[in-house]
């Protein structure tokens, strides 16, 4: 058990290693060419929060591993010796918290200051906010924790008379405890339900914490990832449908640039006076109106002078660019399939285990356990490849939402021209939201993952929540996941042609 041990913990430091290196090489290569050799504080906070946001992800089934560490065990205290999965928890979402509420709009107040100001007038003009931030988000913890922070566990109250000890065991579904002289009476098995009652403890401050953040991720969980979980499969489906089938001709790219740089040269005259505007101080709500409808305009810019170059690619490898589109767009649709197939199976999921009561079907928890049968760390990985895999759907979901929906800003990611704001708005989305896909996922695969300390934290402790508690009772935010990823099939399905853009030009098709 101790070589196991040992081979878990260095596993733990190698992924760990593998997540910071990964992590760097996107924000290097994401990045917008304006932020390069500067904005040295925002881009370590990305870095770390991708890290943190990739490392819990994987400590679920860190955590199910743990608990396999010391299973075959002889003796009770063998699982002490194994890692400290709890503490863990607890730290890493602690710190998750912290950055999303304070780290993060900190570096954005930053980042985003008037940057005719010093340095030092920036600073402080962060440092205001987030502290005013910290007062009140105190101040509702601490009034919350003092009044509800506790957990109202439901018991049943039993007792037994005593009997002789049997001289041979016979235990069946007509006997199933101890009894004498044909009594056969056990209060477990027949205890009747006004046996009931409510035991209450206080739960510790970092638990609750931890609590309340999830259920702000919950929310955004739920609204994202119902819709994520049906438009990334679809989303890559439809983008091939709709592919360019040929390149077009030189007159109508010609056509078609002009028109696009008209369009420019309109908002960078929308941009600067939007700038004059700042430095002057008029900065209200209308201002902040027409911020986002630039942005959103700028991105439709951008995402029609991508697609004018896929249509009619030039240099001297013009047929290599048009042949790796083409390959692009295929890539997409296996990608797409195969990502519908897990997305039925998530939604199936939730239906056949989570929302019916007792579950139909244990489902992918058997699938999980046969294939660990098959090989030890077969059913872990696809165990992380689906928790990984709803987190991307949530990203897909926001992505989406915020394309649509005029309050969200829009925060696109693109290779190499990222801005850092737009960088720690996504890095603060996924924190939130890891939270409550790990919970999600603790519930979904409670049957695989049962006995670990993720469990006991996001399984008892949480659905056990004075105040919150019948959310999960009456299974709140899965019944709303599923509603809106059916909403979001139905939507793909009968208005294909409300893609995210239609196309302004008529492709050729051969």
């Amino acid at each position: 058990m101790g070589d196991f041990n040992l081979a878990l913990v260095i596993v733990a430091i190698v992924v760990c290693i593998l997540v910071f290196i990964f992590n760097v090489y996107l924000l290097v290569n994401y990045q917008h060419p304006d932020d390069a050799n500067q904005a040295y504080f925002p881009k370590f906070v990305v870095v770390l929060g991708l890290s943190i946001a990739a490392i819990s992800i994987l400590m679920l089934p860190a955590d199910v591993a743990n608990r396999q560490a010391c299973r075959h065990a002889i003796y009770n205290g063998s699982c002490n010796l194994t890692l400290p999965m709890k503490d863990l928890w607890l730290a890493v979402y602690i710190f998750d918290a912290i950055l999303v509420f304070f780290v993060i709009p900190f570096a954005m107040f930053y980042y985003e200051g008037d940057q005719d100001k010093t340095v030092g007038k920036r600073i402080k003009s962060a440092l205001l906010w987030v502290i005013t931030t910290a007062i009140v988000c105190g101040l509702v913890l601490g009034i919350l924790y003092g009044l509800i922070g506790k957990v109202d566990f439901t018991v049943r109250h039993l007792s037994s008379a005593t009997t002789t000890f049997p001289s041979s065991w016979d235990f069946s579904s007509n006997q199933p405890c101890l009894g004498g002289n044909g009594a056969k009476q056990c209060s477990a098995y027949t205890a009747s339900v006004s046996s009931e009652k409510t035991w209450t403890m206080r739960t510790t401050f970092p638990e609750y914490v931890v609590a309340l953040a999830t259920i702000v991720g919950s929310v955004l969980f739920a609204i994202f990832g119902g819709v994520g979980i049906a438009c990334l499969p679809l989303g890559l489906i439809f983008s091939f449908i709709r592919r360019p089938k040929a390149v077009i001709t030189r007159s109508q790219y010609i056509k078609e640039a002009t028109e696009l740089g008209k369009k420019a040269k309109e908002l960078k005259k929308a941009a600067d006076a939007l700038h004059q505007e700042e430095r002057s101080g008029s900065k209200g709500r209308k201002w902040r109106k027409n911020v986002k409808a630039v942005e959103k305009e700028l991105f439709q810019l951008e995402e029609d002078v991508k697609l004018l170059e896929e249509i009619y690619p030039q240099g001297e490898k013009a047929e290599t660019s048009w042949a790796f589109t083409v390959l692009g767009y295929l890539l997409k649709l296996v990608l797409g399939v195969l990502g519908l197939i897990v997305s039925v199976a998530w939604v199936a999921h939730i239906i056949i285990y989570m929302l019916v009561n007792p579950p139909l079907h244990p489902f992918l928890n058997e699938v999980f356990i046969k294939l660990d049968d098959l090989w030890g760390l077969l059913g872990t990985a696809a165990f992380a490849f689906f928790c990984f895999y709803l987190l991307l759907a949530v990203i897909a979901g926001a992505m989406m939402l915020g394309l649509r929906l005029v309050f969200i800003t829009i925060h696109p990611m693109k290779w190499g021209a990222t801005l850092m704001n737009s960088f720690l708005f996504n890095v603060a989305l996924i924190l939130l939201c890891s939270i409550s896909v790990i919970q999600f996922c603790s519930t979904a695969f409670g049957y695989y993952a049962q006995a670990t300390a993720a469990q006991e934290i996001f399984g008892h402790t949480l659905q056990s929540l004075r105040g919150i508690r019948f959310l999960y009772k009456y299974n709140v935010f899965q019944i709303a996941f599923v509603i809106l990823a059916g909403l979001t099939f139905v939507y793909y399905a009968a208005f294909v042609r409300m893609e995210k853009k239609k196309a302004k030009w008529k492709v050729p098709t051969v």
